[in-house]
């Protein structure tokens, strides 16, 4: 997994080696993600890729396929962003949008400790591990045992294993284990009931430690607003985040551009009459020259010989 890391400027890129998760790249919304195996092919829509090809070459190549294809694909290194777009899905998950929000609001940065319950399939995981790392540290809980399991192998083929530490724990009914209290600099709940963990959440947390909760329905927020509110929390924030795509579609304008200038003109010449008073008394005054009225004698003007 691409995390922060010291890396001199200029240096080549990493390659790939046997073993390594690289991300397969058809087009914009066709990936899946592939553990490399030298002895084994991969294949898709585009052609058969055998996977020794792939070894030493730097992430990020385009690699063709074998045999009479034409077809190629690029092979990536895997980033928090695609992996939620290519994991396994064990419950729903958070996409990039929320998860981008959740990560700038709970102000993470590298060497903060978080805690989060429950794990799911690890898509926001990932980016929290991200967002703290190196030095700091994931404390992540789900009462399910076996995606308990399923996730900590995960986490640890994917080179997270100093960073984030799986429980087995049923933190709605029993709360964060005590060894945690005050030491978390932020905390994420996706629950059912999220109310019912608030105290044991401010007791983890750090004076100006941020708390934050996902939930689908209002009264949910309702509730847990009111329960922050008891226990002492200032300054609560409700936000939805919605995506919108934009269609984008091409229309043709025809304009007759002949009537568009003969009526351009047309405008052209009745300002100019109704400037030079044409066709009026004014107009005989002002040829011959001298003081004239027109009209009721209301209006005037000085006309020049």
């Amino acid at each position: 997994m691409v995390l922060h890391k010291k890396q001199d400027l200029g240096a080549p890129p990493p390659c790939i080696v046997d073993g390594d998760l690289v991300i397969v790249y058809e087009q914009f919304d066709a990936m899946k993600a592939v553990y490399v195996d030298a002895k084994q092919n991969i294949q898709s829509r585009f052609g058969c890729f055998p996977m020794k090809e792939w070894v030493g070459k730097p992430f990020g190549s385009r690699v063709c396929a074998k045999g009479k294809s034409q077809g190629w694909v690029h092979i990536l290194a895997p980033t928090p962003e695609l992996w939620t777009q290519v994991l396994k899905h064990r419950t729903q998950i958070l996409y990039a949008a929320d998860i981008a929000m959740i990560c700038s609001f709970l102000e993470l940065r590298p060497g903060c400790t978080v805690l989060e319950s429950g794990t799911g399939s690890g898509s926001l995981t990932h980016s929290l591990a991200r967002a703290v790392a190196p030095g700091g540290h994931v404390h992540t809980f789900d009462f399910h045992q076996k995606r308990t399991e399923e996730a900590a192998s995960e986490f640890a083929r994917h080179g997270l294993g100093e960073l984030v530490t799986v429980q087995h724990r049923n933190i709605e009914a029993l709360g964060f284990p005590e060894e945690l209290h005050g030491a978390a600099d932020a905390l994420f709940l996706d629950l059912p009931g999220p109310w019912n963990v608030v105290a044991s959440a401010a007791a983890c947390l750090r004076p100006d430690g941020v708390f934050c909760s996902f939930s689908p329905c209002i009264e949910q927020v309702q509730r847990t607003c009111a329960a922050l509110a008891a226990a002492g929390f200032t300054a609560p924030r409700t936000m939805e985040c919605l995506l919108r795509s934009y269609e984008v579609h091409s229309q043709r304008i025809t304009c007759d551009l002949d009537k568009a200038d003969a009526a351009a003109a047309a405008a052209t010449e009745s300002k100019k009459r109704k400037r030079e008073g044409s066709g009026g008394p004014a107009a005989e005054g002002r040829q011959k020259g001298g003081y004239s009225s027109a009209g009721d004698g209301r209006e005037a003007f000085i006309a020049a010989s």
